[in-house]
């Protein structure tokens, strides 16, 4: 049995192993000295375009050192852990490079997440200073660091002097991504250089991009694939496209911006792209998708005229470890296999070659680890026995794979409980155990369920504690947005009278139920829908989110509406009404009444 390569031509000669690169194959360099090289051999091509301009090489590479100089004096040491608290823009992308030129890690910051849980990763991270702005400084010193603002550093001004670039080794640290934690706390992964900048060149080199390329920086900074998008692009010499965020919602507007500016490569998850308009974009000569499975239909509908690729790859790895050039066959994608520079290897549970079992990712991309936590480090990353090189390990995926005939790997499902959820991953338990902190509740159990073909979503089990009640959806939902990010908060609530159990005393999830397709109880009385335009409303929103009856006063979210369905809702008032509704009115938190009015 072997593993075809990305392109699905000749086997890997390694087997199921794929292609490991030689650990001393390259030269010893960090990824900012992978854009450097760029910064030489083309200092006034563009690197970086947004709604505002552009910066060319020269202008993100000055700037970046400048600020790395400031880093520096304000005592920032070599493997220290820096914060990036900052919304899309060009100074995310020179705030990046200024912290490894500096010889540091950067730790993205989301500032839409709740203070509890940026407190949370600032402490966990050891991060003592962040770069931010001035409207976000406040979120930066409420989490327990010093706010560096891009403001008052100088970084926009254009460097002449020497250069600033720290000598960095393959092995230290780049970047800490926090990802869902089942042990009730998120977990920051630690990636290398080594990592990065193999993913950056082994992406580069297979999907062909190159110095006239335009990559579209589509992810939150929070999510490891935005780190992808901006050093994939910068290490090949392309351009990074920023837009803002309401800009990158899929929809017409997203459409319009792959349109109008030429963008040649993306990375969309399959549940944003499933809800994009159909369009021919002719420059849009590759497209990737990632994050969570592929349908066949997505690969039928947007495979044909482009390069359509399944890729796939945990944080733990780097990004990045398999991939698959896909055709419209009807067949479900398969993940493909290892990049160059990666091992895909399919174990049973002795750890023995096999058909069908666990994904094991080899190679140059496995993190370092967890931060803080060897003993989790320890049982997800073990020992390599199939490569020579000296302290080798691989990381246990905890997916469970398929080797085809010809040797694609298709994905099949999880051994855990880890589920994801428009492209995002989150582990049931930590959404579980933030619910049932809630004073009302004496236990909580989450699941996700696809209880509508495409429509993946979090459901949450409460129940009472004795003599109370289990509080509205509305509260429950306000409860965890005190700790939790918008994607991990679960779409519906059920209450129980008790949770069904195994009988090993485990939560039992295959008995726990479908939600009601009945109007949740919300604070806000039902008030019937009054005029055409609000039963217009009223149904698309029903029949995106599956609930039967909604009100005139209901709010999109408390419905357990979010950013996709909020696309779907405006797609289908557009398709079977005739009928336009600003994107932004639905995510306001509109009621019917109020997006009614709007149309």
């Amino acid at each position: 049995m072997s593993v075809v390569d990305y392109k699905g031509g000749a086997p890997h000669p390694e087997g199921r192993r794929g292609r490991a690169r030689d650990r001393d194959a390259h030269p010893h360099a960090g990824a900012h000295h992978l854009v450097e090289a760029w910064v030489e051999r083309a200092p006034d091509g563009v690197a970086v375009t947004h709604e505002g301009g552009s910066l060319s090489y020269g202008e993100l590479n000055g700037r970046a050192a400048r600020l790395a100089r400031r880093l520096v004096r304000a005592g920032v040491q070599p493997e220290a852990r820096v914060g990036i608290c900052l919304e899309r823009g060009p100074e995310l992308v020179v705030c990046m490079l200024a912290v490894l030129k500096a010889g540091a890690a950067f730790v993205p910051l989301d500032p839409a997440y709740p203070a509890e849980r940026l407190e949370h990763m600032v402490r966990d991270a050891g991060v003592r200073v962040a770069l931010t702005s001035a409207a976000l400084a406040g979120v930066v010193k409420r989490a327990g660091a010093r706010a560096l603002r891009v403001e008052e550093t100088g970084w926009h001004e254009w460097m002449k002097g020497h250069d600033t670039s720290a000598a960095t080794a393959p092995e230290s640290l780049a970047y800490v991504i926090y990802t869902s934690g089942s042990t009730g706390r998120p977990k920051g992964v630690g990636v290398t250089h080594r990592g990065l900048c193999n993913t950056a060149r082994s992406l580069g080199e297979m999907l062909a991009v190159g110095a006239g390329s335009r990559f579209l920086q589509f992810a939150s900074p929070s999510f490891d694939a935005a780190v992808c998008e901006v050093f994939v692009a910068l290490a090949s010499g392309a351009q990074v496209h920023l837009a803002g965020r309401e800009s990158l919602l899929p929809g017409p507007g997203l459409v319009r911006l792959l349109d109008d500016r030429e963008i040649t490569h993306a990375i969309l998850p399959p549940s944003a792209l499933a809800v994009l308009p159909e369009a021919e974009l002719p420059a849009l000569g590759t497209l990737i998708v990632a994050g969570e499975a592929c349908a066949p239909e997505l690969v039928r509908r947007w495979a044909p005229g482009r390069r359509f690729v399944n890729a796939y790859g945990p944080t733990e790895t780097a990004i990045c470890a398999t991939a698959a050039a896909c055709r419209p066959d009807g067949r479900t994608p398969p993940i493909g296999a290892a990049i160059d520079g990666a091992t895909a290897h399919v174990l049973d549970a002795s750890l023995i070659p096999a058909t069908e079992g666990e994904l094991f990712v080899g190679g140059e991309g496995v993190a370092r680890g967890y931060l803080g936590r060897p003993a989790l480090t320890a049982e997800r990353f073990v020992p390599d026995p199939f490569s020579a090189a000296p302290g080798a390990r691989m990381y246990r995926t905890g997916d469970r794979v398929r080797a085809r005939a010809g040797g694609a790997l298709e994905f099949i499902g999880r051994l855990d409980e880890q589920v994801k959820v428009r492209g995002h991953r989150v582990e049931p338990g930590e959404v579980a155990d933030a619910l049932a902190a809630h004073p009302a509740l004496a236990h909580a159990a989450v699941a996700a369920r696809e209880d509508v073909p495409g429509g993946m979503r979090l459901v949450a089990y409460a129940v009472a504690r004795a003599g109370g009640r289990v509080p509205a959806a509305g509260e429950l939902r306000a409860f965890l947005a005190r700790s939790l990010p918008g994607y991990m908060i679960p779409s519906a609530f059920v209450a129980l009278d008790a949770l069904p159990l195994s009988p090993n005393g485990k939560v039992d999830r295959r008995a726990l139920p479908a939600p009601p397709s009945t109007r949740p109880a919300l604070a806000a009385a039902y008030v019937a829908p009054r005029t055409d335009a609000e039963r217009r409303v009223a149904a698309a929103w029903a029949a995106v989110l599956g609930i039967e009856e909604i009100g005139a006063e209901d709010g999109f979210f408390e419905l357990g509406g979010h950013s996709l369905a909020a696309t779907q809702v405006v797609s289908r008032l557009r398709h079977d009404h005739g009928v336009e509704v600003p994107l932004a009115a639905v995510l306001g938190g509109a009621t019917v009444a109020q997006v009614a009015r709007a149309a």
